[in-house]
């Protein structure tokens, strides 16, 4: 096998602060990627942990992102900077940002926050809006640490913009300004509250969770390429990749954004659908646009349609009809100005 990279790591352990080493490594062998790990220390090794084994340059990648923000944050530091390129710097302005959060996570006012979250679940129903629109939970955090009395205060606070503040900032205000605080605004002073070593430990546990996802979500598409190409519908592709339907749709539907074919999927399931319904729906989207399916489910089923099974299985039709439609449309856009 031949190493095409090799790094050395090491971090300070136990009370008397001993030195423990390790390597990172990537070789290549037949078209087969292989990504390792190895701890030691003096002439002391525990053998090599495979992270992974695979023809992909790019799922390779992904785990050696994600498996390395998960040594960093144990505080492993490597020899050669840049591990992870052009991520590792941070502008000014990001780091005060990032720190504000940090700090916020580790000293939140509990009973504020929950508070804050009890609010936003009510705002949130009575408005008709997702809970992330009104208020991210790391927004939440910072309010309940750091308790602003003002609105000018409130605007000192990452994600907090004007008409964020003019729409809700008397409504959160009521909450954060009746509790005691033991700090001032404005909040330059947490930086020196903060311990950069474990601030940076931090920050590496939260690209441990971003380069997860990008695992998942990577490892999902493979899944449903190679189930889709067999022929696989939508039950299967959900047991083979572990998450719902609405979530393989999801995905399905970023696919063919991206020029993935996924016709093998559209026609198995909707096999069963009668020709007349499939050419009612596609009609509704010419007439009513495609951005929207409710009004769209409504002219095709009725407006007081209520199937005992549930309205579930007639969206993801129409999702999938919808993938058709925008594709039938980009087509006869390509001929037109082509012609």
């Amino acid at each position: 096998m031949q190493i095409v990279f090799m790094n050395r790591l090491s971090r300070t352990s136990g009370e008397e602060e001993r030195e423990v080493f390790a390597q990172l490594w990537i070789g290549e062998e037949e078209g087969v990627w292989h990504l390792g790990w190895r701890d030691f220390s003096g002439m002391s090794e525990t053998g090599d942990s495979i992270w992974y084994e695979g023809g992909s340059w790019n799922e390779m990648l992904c785990v050696y992102r994600h498996e390395l923000a998960i040594k960093m944050g144990d505080g492993y530091r490597p020899l050669i900077d840049g591990v992870f390129h052009e991520e590792d710097s941070l502008g000014a302005r990001s780091q005060e940002q990032l720190k504000l959060q940090y700090y916020s996570e580790l000293y939140s006012h509990e009973a504020v926050y929950e508070e804050l979250c009890a609010w936003r679940r009510g705002k949130a129903s009575s408005e008709r809006k997702a809970p992330y629109i009104l208020a991210s939970n790391r927004l939440l955090r910072m309010l309940s640490a750091f308790l602003p009395r003002t609105e000018e205060e409130l605007l000192q606070l990452p994600g907090v913009g004007e008409a964020k503040a003019a729409q809700y900032g008397s409504e959160w205000l009521a909450v954060t300004a009746a509790v005691e605080r033991g700090h001032d605004f404005p909040l330059q002073w947490v930086k020196a509250a903060v311990d950069e070593t474990d601030f940076t430990s931090w920050l590496y546990r939260q690209k441990e969770q971003k380069y997860k996802k990008q695992l998942e979500r990577l490892r999902l598409r493979r899944v449903l390429l190679q189930g889709i190409g067999s022929g696989q519908g939508m039950e299967e592709l959900k047991a083979a990749s572990g998450v719902s339907r609405r979530e393989v749709l999801e995905a399905v539907e970023e696919l063919e954004k991206e020029g993935y074919s996924v016709d093998k999927l559209i026609e198995h399931e909707l096999r069963d659908v009668p020709p007349a319904e499939q050419a009612d729906i596609m009609t509704g989207f010419e007439l009513l646009g495609d951005t929207f399916l409710k009004p769209v489910l409504h002219k095709v089923y009725g407006e007081s349609f209520a199937p005992a099974e549930g309205l579930d299985l007639y969206y993801e039709r129409l999702r999938l009809l919808r993938i058709r439609f925008r594709r039938e449309q980009d087509a006869s856009l390509t001929m037109a100005s082509s012609s």
